[in-house]
């Protein structure tokens, strides 16, 4: 591994990256990770203690908390937030003796999504823009943008604003289902099971 001196990013002493992998400008990489050698890996990005990153992408700004592992099928997009000892898979039907590395499922983490800790993301789902899914959470399929998700399998509970505040139920539903923030004021109405800026 070159020396980091000449690099715009940071790499723990104990952390691998192999050679071939790119990381953008700002990025963290912390205690015991290793980075493969495709991984592309955004700007601004903290990979924190323990985490490990196949050959995917990983967009800016992108916060991997401790022990997570990203494997090949998934893709993360920009701002995406996945919380500690948080799990993603690439094979529904997995077997010691049968390799299945041609049925990787594609993952894909949309801008803004949050996973908590312990959450389980089974492959073939894609979480929306700003979607939430509480800690310890099963998804099994696919996530609306700014759902709020929680449960073993994960149900939608409610809706989250963009800046991470769960939003009240509408009160007035023959208004239209429009919702404001109580954090940051903004504005959204509900329809036909989705949720958009009003």
């Amino acid at each position: 591994m070159p020396a980091m001196s000449d690099k715009k990013y940071f790499v723990h002493e104990s952390s691998y990256v192999d050679d071939g992998a790119v990381i953008g400008e700002g990025t963290k990489v912390w205690h015991f990770c290793h980075v493969m050698g495709k991984a592309k890996i955004g700007a601004g990005c903290s990979l924190g203690q323990n985490v490990y990153v196949g050959n995917v992408t990983i967009g800016d700004n992108v916060k991997i908390q401790n022990n997570v592992s990203v494997y090949d099928g998934v893709v993360i997009e920009d701002h995406v937030f996945c919380g500690p000892s948080m799990v993603f898979t690439n094979v529904v039907n997995p077997r010691s003796e049968v390799i299945r590395k041609h049925e990787y499922k594609e993952t894909r983490v949309r801008r803004g999504a949050t996973i908590g800790a312990n959450a389980t993301i089974v492959c073939g789902a894609t979480l929306g823009e700003y979607a939430f899914i509480a800690a310890g959470a099963v998804v099994r399929g696919d996530v609306p943008p700014l759902a709020l998700m929680a449960g073993v399998p994960a149900v939608r509970i409610g809706w989250m604003c963009k800046c991470g505040i769960r939003l009240a139920a509408p009160v007035h539903p023959a208004a239209g289902l429009r919702v404001a923030c109580a954090g940051c004021g903004a504005a959204y109405v509900e329809a036909k099971g989705l949720l958009a800026p009003a």
